[in-house]
């Protein structure tokens, strides 16, 4: 069964649900057909297309679809703060939905995205050859949509490594595999279409985009080079209609591996915090000045404030890095071990300023 769409004028969609935001135009998770990367094939003009067909073999039997089963409790909104609203509390609702994963290690590891898994009560993992297992999950982390589940199989399972992110070219030829609107074993080839994207989804928004065909039920499922390596995981797609419109959006694999492994490792991420909001500081000229971060607010006892940090600093550098963006300061210290302490150098009223700050542990949620 389909994953839910994006209510945010139902075009933002994360296959199948996550947080949604972004323009007035994204559904989270070509028209070309494409022959497939071991032989090669031209097309009417003389270009060589590849073939993926050697890949898709390879590479499928690790893509596995995800099956899941969650129960609420559901209060019709009339009834919401009556005294009637009792009489649907021991009233739960049983939902189904679906998703992708794709297999990293042979004992039965799986990754997969956390709004396919969500609160789910039941995950069921399927394989290619048709093979069914229940799945625990060993650790979610919702900041960057990643899941980390495990089976038990018989007999090792097939398994794909990952690939470097970092080193994809826009250009580059990628090929999607997944369990799209419920059809498992399925795959789509594209190009890669631009790198370093934010929709809004949160403040590690990096993502690869791609023209690859990604629609609701390919969340969670791997995006391979030519070298069948994992590049990305397909998690939100552009559509005005909910069907895949030739923009998708991928997590690079150089993000989601260190967070999958500590996951594996400890069924949880810790983060740094500082507990302050900022924004960019751009000069109104750039040749007149440097690109800055502006300390906008400071939790009260929080990191920053106990380290000396206010609301008006400008942050100049971390650990004598520059730090130009905001997005640079926060995945900074969201790299750091709670409780370690980083110098940040600050303007503060035309002055320079030198502060150490006890990196905190970074409070769960979207935020």
């Amino acid at each position: 069964m389909p994953p839910a769409q994006s209510p945010v004028a139902r075009r933002l969609s994360l296959l199948p649900s996550r947080r949604r935001a972004l323009l007035a135009g994204l559904l989270v998770v070509p028209a070309v057909p494409l022959i497939g990367c071991g032989s090669q094939a031209v097309a009417q003009r003389g270009s060589v297309l590849p073939d993926f067909a050697d890949l898709a073999e390879r590479v499928l039997p690790a893509v596995v679809n995800i099956a899941v089963q969650s129960e609420t409790t559901t209060v019709p909104p009339e009834f919401r703060g009556t005294p009637f609203e009792r009489y649907f509390r021991g009233r739960r609702e049983r939902t189904q939905g679906a998703g992708s994963g794709f297999v990293i290690d042979p004992t039965g590891y799986i990754v997969t995205n956390n709004h396919v898994v969500g609160s789910a009560t039941r995950v069921t993992v399927s394989l290619q050859n048709g093979t069914e297992m229940p799945a625990r999950v060993v650790g979610t982390d919702e900041l960057m949509d990643l899941a980390v589940l495990k089976v038990e199989p018989r007999q090792p399972l097939p398994a794909v490594p990952w690939g470097s992110s970092g080193a994809m070219r826009v250009g580059q030829w990628v090929l999607a595999a997944g369990n799209p609107f419920g059809l498992g074993g399925t795959v789509t080839s594209g190009i890669v279409s631009a790198r370093g994207r934010e929709i809004g989804a949160g403040p590690f928004d990096d993502f690869i985009q791609t023209d690859a065909a990604i629609n609701p039920g390919n969340s969670g499922g791997p995006l391979f080079n030519q070298a069948g390596e994992v590049i990305g995981i397909s998690t939100a797609i552009y559509s005005p209609s909910g069907a895949s419109a030739g923009i998708g959006f991928a997590t690079p694999s150089d993000l989601a591996r260190p967070v999958v492994e500590q996951l594996r490792r400890d069924g949880r991420v810790d983060r740094g915090w500082l507990g302050v909001s900022v924004q960019d500081l751009v000069p109104e000229d750039p040749r007149a000045g440097r690109r800055a971060v502006l300390v906008t607010d400071v939790v009260r006892n929080g990191p920053a404030a106990r380290g000396g940090l206010r609301a008006g600093d400008v942050v100049l550098a971390v650990n004598g890095e520059r730090t130009e963006s905001s997005r640079v300061l926060v995945r900074y210290v969201a790299a750091l071990p709670p409780g370690q302490s980083v110098r940040l150098s600050v303007q503060r009223d035309g002055r320079s300023v030198e502060t150490s700050i006890q990196v905190g542990r970074r409070p769960p949620g979207p935020g």
